[in-house]
């Protein structure tokens, strides 16, 4: 099972119906080569019928083939359709697949397995296949009932606590690079607490 990711990033609108179309696209891939697809989650965008993200799984022999094809960046060549006068025709949008977890992120985390619930079919409520798992360092949790068997869905769940962990510390690194930023234009002109001068940077006394 792979994960994979297609988003608009920051971009127009313009970019995010390319990643609607996308995700069309890539079902139709996958289901020539017998590729299941699951939708994961979604986030829509502004306009109707847009995504700004798409997180699906990938599940069969294609699909270390189909993942590869759709990840980095990708552009869509189009007129704007919300911009008819707008001279810009190249949107860029991305997919990004993420790697299987450590071997060692299980240890890591606590399962409870519980009876699946909600729309699903003849299945549902009928064994005790969902599981939620709990990263016990961060607090992170899921709960994935999407497959038949206990042993997918734990496994899908693994992959959705190391997604999370992924983007936690993609978020501390971007927070941490904001505040770099904010510290350089804080910096006080004038009134200093030391002041060095010439090629041997000697301190001057205040």
């Amino acid at each position: 099972m792979i994960l994979l990711q297609l988003s608009a990033g920051q971009g127009p609108e313009e970019c995010a119906l390319a990643v609607a179309k996308a995700l069309r696209r890539l079902l139709a891939e996958a289901e020539a080569v017998r590729v299941e697809v699951r939708v994961l989650e979604e986030e829509a965008g502004v306009s109707r019928g847009t995504l700004r993200s798409v997180l699906v799984a990938l599940q069969g022999e294609g699909a270390e083939v189909l993942a590869e094809a759709w990840s980095g960046s990708l552009l869509w060549i189009c007129a704007s359709s919300y911009r008819p006068s707008h001279g810009r025709k190249n949107w860029f949008f991305g997919g990004a697949r993420f790697a299987a977890p450590s071997a060692s992120l299980e240890s890591e985390v606590r399962f409870e397995t519980l009876r699946s619930s909600g729309p699903g079919g003849q299945h549902v409520n009928t064994t005790d296949s969902a599981v939620r798992a709990t990263h016990l360092a961060s607090g992170i949790s899921v709960k994935v009932q999407s497959e038949r068997s206990q042993h997918a869905n734990k496994r899908l769940a693994l992959l959705l606590i190391a997604l999370r962990l992924a983007e936690c510390a993609e978020e501390a690194n971007e927070q941490l690079r904001a505040e770099r930023r904010l510290l350089h234009h804080r910096l006080e002109r004038g009134n200093p607490r030391r002041t060095f001068r010439g090629e041997r940077f000697a301190e001057s006394a205040q």
